[in-house]
């Protein structure tokens, strides 16, 4: 007995001892001239008990930056469910005829899917290969002709599809771009310049993909040495069509390319839907349009019939991707479907409204947390250590290795029952 006695005591001082090394190595961090200008917040538990270790300042409130995606993404899992789905949706009104002519407009209606015509991520269609599920959904309709409008009807969300708060340097950069109710190809384009061999020459564009004819660019790019990386940004916000490009690009002979965010993604999926219409001879007499510009014009909404509903990866699989790679755009589409499904308002400030009334249901205290986007990308986010840490490790293992009754897992608890959606069956919720 005095043997075990002996055992534990020296356990207990091993790990006090460890603590308090961590403690000075945490304090000499901080500490460093290095630092001196910044703020600094730490904090320190063990994750199997939940007890404090070490930390510094740890209830300061600092920019969380990307890390900010965490809490947004474990709120959607918990409100959406992980196998929840967007769906965007080949609607028409009026009739079609015997003849093929639709008698009425033709809509593209979108959820928020920020994979809709996606490249990069694993399982959605790409620009190409959504286009031509739409071409031939009307195509087995019959439909030969259009007397109305194509209408992309991105009204589930709100119209300010980015935080006035980002700064003027992001918002005209695919990592800035805003998220619609109705997103397509990550809502970015490819901007082409053509190499120049001298420092100091501005390079040309050469090509932009996909094509956007109403983008007029004010090119204040220059070449910089050849192994000098992308440093071009492009200035502009949503809406709008002017852009500015400044920085440098590597000097060369070929071509170099960087990535701008959409002004307005409905408007662009309205007219490339309708040129891949035209292709294949279905013409739209009145030709493309968003449901916000008819609108604003007295255009009433009316009865409207599906033609053919695409499905997105499951949520468990876009939130792999959000936060492996960082993209800030699947967060935003994220924080506002998880405002619309608690509010029913499809907006940031209802999603950020419910990501706090979620985790203080949940027991975590919010005070100190400051939200302005669900990314990361503003600077005007603030929250402390001590927070993060709290919403990081609010739902783990007991020491015995049993989940305990007090931290069941918020995808379990809060999550909505839904059956299998489109060949997608229902998938365990991660491991919390």
């Amino acid at each position: 007995m005095k043997s075990k006695l002996l055992l534990f005591l020296l356990g207990i001082n091993c790990l006090a001892s460890a603590q308090s090394a961590l403690q000075r190595v945490i304090t000499d961090f901080a500490a460093d001239p290095a630092l001196k200008y910044a703020g600094v917040s730490i904090s320190v538990i063990d994750a199997k008990t939940g007890k404090w270790v070490a930390g510094h300042r740890a209830s300061q409130g600092l920019a969380p930056a990307s890390s900010l995606k965490v809490l947004t993404t474990a709120t959607a899992l918990a409100v959406l469910g992980d196998d929840y789905t967007f769906r965007t949706d080949l609607q028409y009104d009026g009739e079609i005829d015997s003849e093929g002519v639709l008698n009425g407009n033709l809509y593209l209606r979108g959820s928020g899917d920020p994979t809709y015509g996606s490249d990069q991520m694993e399982g959605a269609a790409n620009l190409e290969g959504a286009m031509a599920r739409l071409r031939l959904a009307l195509q087995q309709r019959g439909v030969r002709r259009i007397t109305g409008y194509i209408i992309a009807d991105a009204s589930c969300f709100d119209t300010e599809v980015s935080s006035p708060t980002w700064h003027w340097i992001d918002m005209g950069n695919y990592y800035g771009a805003g998220a619609w109710g109705l997103n397509i190809h990550e809502n970015l384009y490819h901007l082409h310049f053509r190499q120049t061999a001298k420092v100091g020459d501005t390079p040309g564009i050469a090509l932009i993909e996909p094509d956007m004819p109403d983008l007029v660019f004010n090119n204040e790019v220059t070449s910089a040495g050849e192994n000098t990386g992308d440093n071009a940004y492009i200035y502009g916000a949503p809406y709008t069509y002017e852009r500015y490009l400044r920085g440098t690009i590597p000097a060369g002979r070929g071509t170099f390319a960087i990535k701008g965010s959409m002004p307005d993604a409905p408007m662009f999926a309205a007219r490339y839907l309708d040129q891949q219409l035209r292709s294949v001879g279905i013409v739209s007499a009145k030709g493309p349009t968003t449901l916000l510009e008819l609108s604003r014009k007295g255009f009433k909404p009316v009865v409207r019939q599906t033609l053919y509903t695409h499905y997105s990866p499951p949520l468990s699989a876009i939130i792999k991707r959000t936060n492996i790679q960082s993209v800030n755009l699947y967060c935003e589409a994220m924080l506002r479907a998880v405002g619309l499904s608690r509010q029913q308002e499809g907006s940031a400030n209802a999603g950020m409204k419910t990501t706090l009334e979620f985790w203080k249901n949940q027991g975590i205290d919010t005070e100190g947390v400051f939200l302005e986007d669900g990314c990361g990308l503003s600077a005007h986010n603030a929250v402390p250590a001590c927070s993060l840490r709290r919403f990081c490790t609010k739902y783990t293992t007991t020491p015995s290795g049993t989940r305990s009754s007090t931290t069941r897992c918020p995808w379990r608890a809060e999550r909505r029952t839904k059956g299998n959606v489109q060949g997608h069956s229902r998938r365990r919720p991660p491991a919390c």
